[in-house]
């Protein structure tokens, strides 16, 4: 980094969130280097067609990687265009073939399908990670398919589940969006080459005297691309697809964020119950040592909260360019997918460092069990003593007042004395005795198939990773 770079704004994703792979991808020299393997394309395509000479193309492809991005900059300087700025830059470097490049074409010849290359292989980052984090998800499913928990309602305690049942919502969710993820590629597609208001009125005309059409000659350089283009286009490609984009990293991010939050409670000191991964070496708090703070869920959430807002400058995009295209979008294209993408990308790392290190504390999952999880059993004892001829109100109302008087020891931090008050209470013991009593209360019958659909998610999901 050069000494003055310290004087001006630096964003945070040039150097804190994100992988440096994913940060290359949309870096300024990876940029104009994909222009050029676009404009390349075009000539090869065109010198097939006998539009460029031997010695024309050899020049281009000689020079494609002679890049002097400082010199691109005070081209776009004058320019105040960035694309024609390249441009120039490249044929300063091609002597020879230098006045064939861009023939034909358009800026959003260039730039779209630039963005496209990107955004495909930035995708594929995308579901290799989510691919690894799925599968760190089915081992804890398993894992702790059959750990009994106390599940919450309203942050309150409700009726008991599993932890594996847990981690069964998150990762189902990360299904969905793996699905979706496959869903936008299988449709996803590049504008192509069709020119100024996509009609592809300029390649025409250049492939006039030639036996090419210009459907042939767009899927010839496609194909060098690696890219499928769209029917249809105006001077830009569909702004629906970034929508599309957006709203895939949107979900991936809602998801993850759910996750951390989770955790986030669970590591607090009222539950107790889970703790993100805490370094030997790190600092919670710079006033309050024995702080471990859940640093990382807590990035993860703030993320993905600003990853939640930009669909809406996609959507907005996708609706407000007129006619054939306007420029309205151009300046904030230059910062949502790169941005969202990145977010993202840091959101799956720091998912897999908190989901591969987490801490379950068994002990304290089952003392908040032993505390609350007797008073699920209330509506069991009512329909057993039903059964047996007691008044289903009466009842009711019996198991109300016990509930009470437990509630209020254990909001002291005493012990839950519900089980003590059934056996001792006159009314239930005519119905009930303690055996029976004992048995409603065992927290294994009151999990129902917690542990069975946890297992049957498992096998689901490593069904769909190994799907194309």
């Amino acid at each position: 980094m050069k000494k003055n770079d310290f004087q001006t704004y630096v964003s945070p994703f040039s150097n804190r969130y994100g992988s440096y792979e994913m940060r290359h991808l949309f870096s300024q020299e990876y940029k104009f280097q994909t222009w050029r393997k676009i404009w390349l394309a075009i000539a090869k395509a065109q010198y097939s067609a006998g539009l460029l000479s031997k010695k024309e193309i050899d020049d281009l492809e000689h020079n494609r990687d002679n890049l002097d991005i400082k010199r691109i900059y005070e081209l776009e300087n004058e320019t105040k265009h960035d694309v024609v700025a390249a441009l120039r830059e490249y044929a300063e470097k091609t002597k020879i073939g230098g006045g064939k490049i861009h023939f034909g074409a358009t800026s959003m010849d260039i730039v779209d399908n630039q963005e496209s290359i990107v955004v495909i292989q930035a995708i594929r980052l995308i579901e290799e990670k989510l691919i690894d984090i799925l599968e760190i998800f089915a081992k804890k499913i398993n894992e702790y398919a059959d750990l009994t928990c106390m599940g919450y309602t309203h942050l309150q305690a409700a009726e008991p589940t599993t932890l594996g049942y847990r981690f069964s919502f998150y990762a189902q969710d990360l299904l969905i969006d793996l699905r979706f993820l496959r869903f936008t590629t299988s449709v996803y597609k590049a504008k192509g080459l069709k020119g100024a208001v996509g009609n592809s009125a300029s390649y025409k005309a250049i492939l006039e005297e030639t036996s090419e059409s210009t459907l042939e000659f767009e899927d010839k350089v496609m194909k060098t691309l690696g890219l499928s283009p769209i029917l249809i286009s105006s001077q830009v490609n569909t702004r629906k697809f970034d929508y599309l984009i957006l709203s895939l990293l949107a979900s991936i991010s809602s998801s993850l964020a759910k996750f951390a939050a989770d955790v986030r409670i669970l590591q607090s000191s009222g539950f107790g119950e889970l703790q993100e991964p805490f370094a030997s070496t790190q600092v919670g708090s710079s006033a309050m040592p024995f702080k471990k703070n859940p640093i990382t869920c807590e990035k993860i959430c703030s993320l993905a909260r600003y990853v939640s807002s930009l669909p809406m400058v996609a959507l907005s995009n996708a609706s407000l360019s007129y006619l054939e295209r306007t420029l309205d979008d151009s300046a904030n294209k230059r910062i949502i997918t790169a941005e969202a993408m990145l977010s993202v990308d840091e959101i799956l790392e720091c998912t897999k460092k908190v989901l591969t290190g987490i801490i379950v504390y068994k002990d304290k999952i089952a003392f908040n069990l032993s505390q609350y999880s007797p008073f699920s059993s209330s509506e069991s004892i009512i329909i057993a003593a039903v059964k047996k001829g007691a008044n289903r109100q009466k009842m009711h109302e019996v198991l109300r007042n016990i509930s009470m008087i437990a509630w209020n020891d254990v909001q002291k931090g005493k012990k839950n004395p519900f089980q003590d008050l059934l056996m001792e209470d006159k009314v239930v013991i005519r119905y009930l005795d303690k055996t029976e009593i004992s048995k409603l209360l065992n927290v294994s019958t009151h999990i129902g198939d917690a542990s069975s659909r946890s297992k049957k998610l498992v096998n689901e999901i490593r069904k769909t990773l190994h799907e194309k």
